[in-house]
C-alpha cells in the first residue's frame, strides 16, 4: 500500500527529482519524460472513460496497468535487482486478446481513419496519440538505458487497442471519418 502524507516536499524546486529507487535525476531526464508521458496517457484514458468510451472494464484495467508501467519505468533496471514491480508479458497478451475480440466485428478499412466521428471515438483517438508519444519516449529511454521488453510492447499494443476501441465506438467503424487523399488540394476544391 502506498501512503502519501504530504503533497509537496519542495525537493524538486531545483530541477531535480527522485526516482523509485531514491536516486536523484534532472526533471529533464528521458526516464522522467517516459513515465510522465505514461501518466498523461492515463489521464487521457480517464477523460475517454468519463465521456462514454469503453468497454469500461477494459479501460479500467488498462489504467491500473499504466500505473504498473509507471512504477516499472521509474526504477532503473539493475543486475540482480531486488523484486521490483515490472510489466509482465501476460499484460501484453491481455491487450492482444482484447484487440482480437474487438476487430472481429469491425467494418473493413478502406482508408486511413481521421480522429473523430462519435465523441467517445474522438477521446479514444486522442488517448491513442498520447500513447504513441509515450511509446516514443520509452524507446528514447531504451536507447540510453535498459527498459523491459514487455513495457515497450505494452505501449505498442495499447495504441492498437485504443484504435480498435475508437472504431468500435464509431458504430463498429461505420461512422469512421475516412481520409480522402488530396481532397483539400487546390485542384480538388469545389470553389476553385
Amino acid at each position: 500500500m502506498v501512503t502519501l502524507s504530504k503533497l509537496y516536499t519542495k525537493t524538486g524546486d531545483g530541477g531535480l527529482t527522485r526516482l523509485g529507487d531514491m536516486s536523484q535525476v534532472p526533471k529533464t531526464s528521458p526516464r522522467i519524460d517516459a513515465y510522465g508521458c505514461v501518466d498523461e496517457l492515463n489521464a487521457a484514458i480517464g477523460l475517454a472513460r468519463c465521456n462514454g468510451a469503453g468497454p469500461d472494464e477494459v479501460l479500467a484495467r488498462v489504467q491500473n496497468d499504466l500505473f504498473d508501467l509507471g512504477a516499472d519505468l521509474c526504477v532503473p533496471q539493475a543486475e540482480g535487482e531486488e523484486e521490483r514491480l515490472r510489466l509482465q508479458p501476460d499484460q501484453v497478451l491481455y491487450l492482444e486478446s482484447q484487440i482480437d475480440e474487438l476487430t472481429r466485428d469491425l467494418a473493413p478499412l478502406r482508408s486511413f481513419v481521421l480522429p473523430g466521428g462519435r465523441p467517445a471515438a474522438a477521446w479514444l483517438h486522442l488517448a491513442r496519440t498520447v500513447c504513441r508519444r509515450a511509446e516514443r519516449a520509452a524507446w528514447q529511454l531504451a536507447d540510453q538505458e535498459p527498459v523491459g521488453e514487455p513495457a515497450l510492447r505494452y505501449l505498442n499494443r495499447l495504441s492498437d487497442l485504443l484504435f480498435a476501441m475508437a472504431r468500435a465506438a464509431n458504430d463498429g467503424g461505420e461512422a469512421d471519418v475516412l481520409w480522402e487523399p488530396g481532397a483539400g488540394a487546390a485542384g480538388e476544391r469545389e470553389d476553385a
